[in-house]
């Protein structure tokens, strides 16, 4: 008899000669039931796999305890969504910034384009408007059927160009045309609340402040590195537990590790580099660690 990755699953060697198990739970290897669902055949004995091991295996998943989940280790943590992430898109807002678009008011103005409008709209939309007019001034200068047009495919356009220009003409007025590194300020706009200021801020002032989305707000309580009902609520936990280096860098990593990895519906849990440590928090249709994985239709 041999062991398995410590699962407690236990096989005769002749019986698996050639079957290649990857270790349970581990980002290298994968999941073991991951491995063993994609295998159609082994060599064992020329025969299919459900006719060897395949009911012996399922027979001892059922039954098996479940893997202690590791202490959740921030730093680690964020290490490894960085690689994760890597092959995918920037946050919209961070892209703008690569590109140039950096100073607090295009980094301000992105965001609010953003709102309810996806990543893959918004960014072309901020792009054109601000490939147009960059500071308050030039943006005070258009009216608001230009802008609007401007910013057409995002989400309540109409409502956006009116605030735009309203914030562009308060800026050239109280400002002197150019807007502070000031969160009370930013937060004095007709609708700018603190996830956009706390993101503008972050990004074009460099400034510690957190800026809490949908995804940050679910991936962190999926962790159950917080556990908060709102966003709101998720910022004043997190600016209470997270490490200050990390305020900007929570939402550039975690914006698209929610939209690629950890998804709202069915997270990709086998293909997470921090399964190990993820409470899986709400987790019910994906398959969690230690625990019998979907139904095999």
């Amino acid at each position: 008899m041999i062991l398995l990755a410590d699962t407690g699953f236990h096989a005769q060697p002749e019986a698996l000669t050639d079957l290649k198990i990857c270790p349970w739970g581990t980002w290298n290897g994968r999941m073991m039931v991951e491995t063993m669902l994609s295998m159609l055949t082994v060599g064992c004995h020329g025969k299919k796999l459900a006719h060897c091991v395949w009911g012996y295996f399922l027979a001892h998943l059922i039954s098996m305890p479940a893997v202690k989940k590791q202490p959740f280790d921030i730093d680690r943590a964020l290490v490894l969504i960085q690689e994760a992430v890597r092959p995918f898109p920037k946050a919209a807002m961070f892209a703008l910034a690569d590109e140039g678009f950096d100073s607090p008011f295009e980094q301000l103005i992105a965001c609010i384009i953003s709102i309810r409008t996806y990543d893959e709209v918004s960014l072309p939309v901020s792009r054109r408007l601000l490939s147009r007019a960059r500071t308050p001034v030039e943006i005070s200068q258009l009216t608001c059927q230009e802008i609007e047009k401007l910013i057409e495919g995002s989400t309540y356009a109409d409502r956006k160009a009116e605030q735009i220009h309203a914030i562009a003409r308060q800026i050239v007025e109280d400002h002197n045309g150019e807007l502070p590194c000031d969160v009370e300020v930013m937060l004095s706009f007709k609708g700018v609340g603190p996830k956009c200021a706390h993101l503008a801020l972050g990004i074009a002032c460099h400034q510690p402040y957190i800026s809490v989305d949908t995804h940050v707000h679910r991936v962190t309580n999926r962790w159950g590195y917080v556990q908060t009902k709102t966003p709101e609520k998720t910022t004043v936990a997190l600016e209470k537990k997270l490490p200050s280096i990390y305020s900007v860098e929570i939402n550039r990593l975690l914006v698209p590790f929610g939209k690629h990895i950890c998804t709202g519906q069915r997270p990709h849990c086998s293909t997470c580099p921090v399964l190990e440590m993820c409470q899986q928090v709400g987790v019910e249709n994906s398959f969690k660690l230690g625990q019998s994985p979907d139904p095999i239709p």
